[in-house]
């Protein structure tokens, strides 16, 4: 039987992938993306062709292959059988457990995004991520419901990837309890708007603690002009 030839995205998960060790070192430029490509058996034009954008480019693509890791795994659970708050602790769990191997990675992914030019992709990266755990626990609401739900849970899934990134207990223990009461908190309905408006008013402050500071930078790309 003929070998499948891989499609568009089958390379660009290889190549994020194959890169990821390198970008803890070298962040997610070309230089990352171009060592990644020759792991996984490419070129570096290859890479340039698939991530014409360079380093962003490359971070919203492993975001949304890691939301794809965090549907499989999800779609394996018996999701009838759990609560709806335990489906959403389990689809935010999985997505940093695919992660955790890439944790250097994810710190880097996020000095790229910390770029204020870069806000609305920060937006957009963390509305998939929460719509599609969403999606998975089996809501359907078409209503404001559904801009509640979703908003709560990005005040709750940003909070959650910053202590993981520095959290060094065995298994990420502290995290899973981190997360665990942060759902906890936002499930108590009276105070949920307010929590909610505050929370979501801070993401950019606690994104921007992955800025990087001031002065020349490596592999980073000129302006465009």
């Amino acid at each position: 039987m003929a070998r499948l030839k891989p499609t568009r995205t089958d390379m660009k998960d290889a190549i994020v992938l194959a890169a990821s060790p390198h970008v803890a070192f070298d962040g997610w430029g070309i230089d990352a993306l171009g060592r990644g490509a020759l792991d996984a058996g490419y070129d570096l034009d290859t890479a340039k062709r698939l991530f014409p954008e360079g380093a962003v480019d490359a971070v919203v693509h492993f975001a949304d292959l890691s939301d794809r890791e965090m549907l499989k795994s999800l779609a394996a659970l018996d999701l009838d059988e759990m609560r709806v708050r335990d489906r959403i602790i389990a689809g935010v769990r999985l997505r940093l457990e695919f992660l955790a191997p890439h944790r250097e990675a994810v710190r880097k992914g996020l000095g790229v995004l910390a770029n204020p030019r870069h806000g609305l992709i920060v937006m957009r990266l963390t509305h998939n991520t929460v719509d599609n755990i969403w999606h998975a626990a089996g809501d359907r609401s078409s209503d404001f419901n559904w801009y509640t739900k979703r908003g709560l849970l990005a005040a709750v899934y940003a909070p959650t990837v910053l202590f993981w990134l520095s959290d060094d207990s065995e298994n990420f223990a502290d995290t899973w309890d981190f997360l665990a009461r942060r759902i906890d908190d936002v499930l108590k309905v009276p105070p949920l708007k307010a929590k909610l408006v505050k929370a979501l008013e801070d993401l950019p402050k606690r994104f921007a603690a992955f800025k990087p500071a001031k002065g020349p930078q490596q592999n980073q790309e000129p302006p465009r002009t």
